[in-house]
């Protein structure tokens, strides 16, 4: 049996840094049910605009704004987060992947960089986290084919 390329430890690493957190419409759509509001709401509450996307913010401490000792959002939570570590960086370099090992404990350092690939493509396609339009979409999921 192969080994599992990745599985989440929640230590947080992922949720910290002002960066792309980046909200499609079907993620505010998601989030905004979650927490039970409406969608401008969850927008003019959560998210600031940058570079013609939304993203979430971030609080004072330099995390999501969502990051309480883990993801208090989880089933919420946006693709970009769902799709954590199969970042189309990671997937194609090599030198990437092996640096992300260095901060996320749930990467397995056991698997290969192939299996890791493959398991990564398998499960953004099962999960439908590839996307295809780069003016709305993060870029670390845009599918190359």
């Amino acid at each position: 049996m192969t080994a599992e390329a990745f599985s989440c430890k929640m230590c947080g690493h992922c949720c910290q840094g002002e960066g792309g957190i980046v909200m499609t419409v079907k993620d505010q759509e998601r989030l905004a049910a979650h927490l039970n509001i409406s969608v401008p709401e969850l927008v003019e509450r959560f998210t600031r605009e940058r570079g013609g996307k939304l993203h979430l913010t971030c609080g004072d401490d330099g995390y999501c704004v969502f990051y309480a000792e883990g993801c208090s959002v989880h089933p919420g939570r946006p693709d970009i987060c769902r799709a954590w570590p199969f970042f189309r960086g990671n997937l194609v370099d090599q030198t990437s992947w092996e640096m992300i090992q260095e901060y996320c404990p749930g990467v397995n350092p056991e698997v290969d960089h192939a299996e890791f690939v493959r398991q990564g493509k398998r499960y953004l396609r099962e999960e439908g986290l590839l996307r295809y339009d780069p003016d709305t979409s993060p870029n670390a999921l845009l599918a190359d084919d």
